[in-house]
């Protein structure tokens, strides 16, 4: 079974220490909905090197056992109260793609 993963890239953060509530909720949600975290923040002192039109602001990666635990764990209702707290001034381009058997 292919693995599920969800990509998502912040273009523009106005305030990131308004994402916190966001992290707060949306960490465990991931956790119960079984995702692994694959990718270490910038302002955590992951290293991102940008090419072409990318950007070197918060981008995470976090891997599911597979593609339908990866839409249930967006859709669970933890994971929905968590994007309530997502900031309205945050850009986010997210999707949740499948990986290759």
């Amino acid at each position: 079974m292919a693995k599920g993963y969800w990509v998502s890239v912040y273009p523009a953060i106005s305030d990131p220490e308004r994402l916190t509530a966001y992290d707060k909720l949306a960490g465990p949600a991931v956790q119960a909905g079984g995702g692994r975290n694959l990718s270490l923040l910038p302002s955590r002192g992951g290293r991102v090197v940008a090419h072409e039109a990318g950007i070197t602001q918060r981008v995470v990666l976090i891997e599911f056992d597979s593609f339908e635990q990866a839409v249930a764990a967006y859709e669970s209702e933890a994971y929905q109260k968590a994007l309530v707290a997502l900031p309205d001034d945050v850009e986010r381009d997210f999707r949740i793609i499948e990986g290759i058997d």
